[in-house]
């Protein structure tokens, strides 16, 4: 089995900063790669960030690419989200999952690359 629980969402005004945690256990566990991903109400859930455990390779969408950081702690197995001008747009439940096992070369930017899902933890993001 393997188990990821995030925390660190809340409530922020625009323009601040929160930083997500991830952590990933589980009886002789290994992993490939952890993504981010976020649903907000209405709307389909979304690739946001993803970070591989091996190389630290990452990939992020588009739309937060120059204000999201995403890291990992190997020793720890937890990966972070560093949300940085942070806007009401950003406001959403987000996820993190895990993949694992490896496709050399490829970014795991979809959903369907995931084996497993934490419950989510909710960011707001006021005007």
């Amino acid at each position: 089995q393997v188990q990821l629980v995030e925390s660190g969402g809340g409530l922020v005004q625009a323009g601040g900063s929160l930083r997500l945690a991830c952590a990933v256990s589980g009886r002789t566990f290994s992993s490939h790669a952890t993504g981010w991903f976020r649903q907000a109400p209405g709307k389909e859930r979304e690739f946001v960030a993803t970070i591989s455990w091996s190389g630290g390779r990452t990939n992020y969408a588009d739309s937060v690419k120059d204000r999201f950081t995403i890291s990992r702690d190997n020793a720890r197995m937890t990966v972070y989200l560093q949300m940085n001008s942070l806007k009401p747009e950003d406001t959403a439940v987000y996820y993190c999952a895990a993949r694992m096992t490896g496709k050399s070369g490829y970014s795991y930017r979809g959903e369907n690359d995931y084996d497993y899902w934490g419950q989510g933890t909710q960011v707001t993001v006021s005007s």
